[in-house]
């Protein structure tokens, strides 16, 4: 069974995540409506070997390592893979600050995750794409120059 729980708050991430399944593999998703979220599902015995990083435990503490046709698939389509990784575990938003008292707000992108794997994915997609990027802390990562944050818009958008 693959179950993908997505917030309520973003119903066209529920239907993307529902289109996604039924496009890759399922022959029926199902949804479970649960307190302030909606869980995706689809049984399927070949879920498995499309996410072979699938495993007990809690990702930050096991190996995430693409497979080498998953990575041919993100060096071809690294803007699809950002999407994905920026919608679960990322946001963007107005940024706030003030210098010697003049105060600027800009746009942001922001991407939080333990796992150092997934984390060297993201910044290898970025990489990817031309994005600059830095870690504002160990499990943090910041765009916001304008011309990144631009392509991130492009490749990312909004959730919905």
């Amino acid at each position: 069974m693959l179950r993908i729980a997505c917030s309520s708050s973003w119903p066209g991430l529920i239907e993307a995540c529902d289109a996604s399944m039924q496009q890759v593999l399922a022959a029926k998703v199902q949804r479970v409506q649960q307190p302030g979220c909606v869980s995706v599902q689809s049984s399927g015995k070949h879920w498995p070997c499309l996410l072979p990083q699938h495993g007990p435990g809690k990702k930050h503490e096991r190996p995430i390592i693409l497979a080498d046709w998953q990575r041919d698939i993100v060096a071809t389509h690294p803007g699809d893979f950002l999407r994905g990784l920026f919608h679960s575990d990322g946001c963007r938003f107005a940024n706030r600050v003030t210098v010697r008292g003049k105060a600027y707000v800009y746009p942001r992108y922001m991407f939080v995750n333990e796992s150092a794997d997934i984390m060297a994915l993201c910044q290898w997609s970025l990489d990817l794409l031309g994005v600059a990027w830095r870690m504002n802390r160990r499990n943090s990562l910041s765009v916001a120059r304008r011309d990144a944050v631009a392509t991130l818009d492009r490749h990312v958008g909004p959730k919905s």
